[in-house]
This record gives C-alpha cells, sequence and structure tokens, in this order.
C-alpha cells in the first residue's frame, strides 16, 4: 500500500519497501557517529552502496571526526539508484530524559536543510532512529511526518518518501500522519 498526499508543489508519499532500491535523488541513511555502517538500515545501505560510500565516510570521519546526534552530512550513492546518501544520526531512546525528540528533530532538520542546499529535489527516508536505537515509533512518526510538512511548505522539494520497510511500521506512519491531519 502507498499514500500520497500533495502539500504545496511536494508529493508527501508513505509506502512499504526497501531504502536501497529507491529512485529518489538522494537517500537517508540512519547512522551511527562513526558512519562506518553497522546494522539495520546503515549495514543495507553500505553493502548495496558499496565500497565508495565507505571511502567517503572514512574520509568525512577522519576531517571532522564522528557525526554528532541529530546531524548530518553527505557522499554519493555509489551503486545505488540514487546518487546520494544523506547520513544523519538519530539519538539512542534513553526514556525520553536526554533530549532525544529534540535530537531526532535535528536529524531530520538538518537532513532536510543540507538536501535543499544541495538542490536535492526528491528524498527518501526510514524511520529514524525506531531499529537499534529503540526510539518509540510512535513518537518518532509524528516528529518526522511534521518536519515533512513544515519543509514541504518552505522548500522546493519534488518528493518527499518514507520508505518503511514493515507492513506495521507503514501502519503505524498512516495512522500519525491521520492524527496530524485532524489536528
Amino acid at each position: 500500500m502507498t499514500k500520497q498526499i500533495q502539500i504545496g508543489t511536494t508529493k508527501l508519499t508513505l509506502t512499504q519497501g526497501n531504502i536501497t532500491e529507491q529512485d529518489t535523488d538522494a537517500i537517508v541513511n540512519a547512522a551511527n557517529s562513526t558512519l562506518l555502517g553497522g546494522g539495520g538500515v546503515d549495514g543495507a545501505i553500505h553493502a548495496a552502496g558499496g565500497p565508495q560510500i565507505l571511502a567517503e565516510c572514512q574520509k568525512i570521519v577522519a576531517e571532522l571526526g564522528p557525526c554528532p546526534t541529530g546531524e548530518a552530512v553527505m557522499t554519493t550513492g555509489g551503486q545505488l539508484q540514487a546518487r546520494f546518501v544523506i547520513h544523519t544520526v538519530g539519538p539512542v531512546w534513553s526514556g525520553g530524559q536526554s533530549n532525544e525528540p529534540l535530537l531526532l528533530i535535528n536529524a531530520y532538520r538538518n537532513t532536510f536543510e543540507l538536501a535543499a542546499s544541495k538542490s536535492i529535489r526528491t528524498l527518501s527516508f526510514p524511520s529514524i532512529s525506531t531499529g537499534a536505537h529503540q526510539y518509540p515509533i510512535d513518537s518518532a512518526a509524528e516528529i518526522a511526518l511534521r518536519a515533512a510538512i513544515v519543509f514541504a511548505s518552505t522548500e522546493a522539494f519534488d518528493e518527499i518518501r518514507f520508505v518503511l520497510f514493515s507492513a506495521d511500521d507503514l501502519q503505524t506512519y498512516l495512522h500519525a500522519l491521520d492524527r496530524i491531519n485532524r489536528a
């Protein structure tokens, strides 16, 4: 199932799929601070994109150090269909007592700002921080969608796509979008 809504000139899409197979200008990687790959989305993107992505991530870390939580950096897409990968570090859930919502908002905001500054028109996101970082997906979905709606209203994106790996995750995002639309 796929749901699309129009926000200004931007199409907001929610779909189930594999982030590594998206044909948007850029895909977003839910990275860790080392940018060296790992499990989940991060490992899948590095595996599918090939060694060029890892080499670029290593260069970024050598020059700037580890990527702080809430920040974003960009590499080419390597062997992916997407031309670019924006790597952002979402927060690890610690019960909500360590500024996790603000850090997650920052991860989305900095990703959107980086994409806009590089004239990226289409962008695919996974559900940041809801896997290994254990952020509650109900809250994370609402933060993600609210950020997308704000940036769709103010920046020149053609499409913002959320690519959810499981049917359950897609349903959670669809419910969050319904809650936002009713508010």
